[in-house]
């Protein structure tokens, strides 16, 4: 698997946690106003690509927040679907080449 292969994948995984948290935290709502909030934390990978570290940080939930957030991370997700699907397409044309 090439680099960029990678990178996208781990972007995916990255953009789909941050979702997930997202909705935990929506979900958390409704269980009073004392819910802490989960927050996902990305570094990046030597060599390319991202990971995750989820925790919970002392601040309430905030529905708005919560949206741009979740609308942050679908434009994240589809930016490096995009991504995956460009290489995709690139190596499927450099194997047409070589055949």
């Amino acid at each position: 698997m090439t680099i960029e292969l990678s990178t996208a994948l781990s972007g995916l995984s990255a953009a789909n946690e941050r979702l997930r948290a997202s909705a935990g935290n929506i979900a958390r709502l409704s269980t009073g106003n004392n819910a802490q909030r989960e927050q996902v934390d990305q570094a990046t990978i030597e060599g390319g690509g991202v990971s995750t570290t989820s925790r919970i940080v002392n601040q309430p939930v905030e529905a708005n927040n919560e949206i741009v957030e979740q609308q942050s991370a679908t434009y994240s997700y589809v930016a490096n679907l995009k991504v995956l699907q460009t290489q995709l397409r690139a190596e499927g044309s450099l194997l047409d080449i070589h055949v």
